[in-house]
């Protein structure tokens, strides 16, 4: 019986990767010569510091564009609402969410449910399963999923056949 996982993982390296090119891309730019700026990374953690709030907006395109090129998507990321301001620098920390939580993954199951496929979906820990008959459902089911609005990024794994 064909089968497949649904997940959502951040690969490290490719993160690593996506920092260190914004931070060649930051040296390189004009509007940043002589400010303060950086971009750092700790584990799933990134932090953008300058010392204006518009030039962390600035920061965080930046990081994006870098992140898109190494294939994470930056709607896989926590986000506050404004930046934080301590003394003289303002700072915006990205933290990068490693799994499916409980309501997301109830999510994906009701939407597969709801879409009378023939498949059958349950939760395994962090990660979906999806197992069915024929590999045309699965592909239906992927579809469904691509398609769909969701806020977190899905990667899909582990086919059996």
């Amino acid at each position: 019986m064909p089968s497949f996982d649904i997940v959502s993982e951040i690969d490290e390296v490719a993160l690593r990767h996506a920092v260190e090119n914004a931070n060649r891309d930051l040296s390189n730019r004009f509007d940043f010569r002589g400010v303060e700026a950086s971009i750092e990374q700790k584990g799933l953690t990134v932090t953008l510091k300058t010392v204006s709030d518009f030039q962390v907006q600035q920061l965080e395109d930046i990081f994006a564009k870098a992140a898109v090129k190494q294939g994470i998507s930056a709607a896989g990321a926590d986000r506050p609402e404004k930046p934080e301001h301590s003394g003289k620098t303002f700072s915006l920390t990205l933290t990068f969410k490693q799994g499916l939580d409980q309501p997301t993954a109830k999510q994906i199951v009701k939407m597969i449910k709801d879409a009378k496929l023939k498949v059958q979906a349950s939760i395994q820990g962090e990660q979906v399963r999806v197992n069915g008959k024929k590999r045309d459902d699965l592909q239906e089911a992927i579809a469904l999923l691509k398609a769909s609005k969701l806020e977190i990024p899905l990667q899909f794994n582990n086919f059996r056949d």
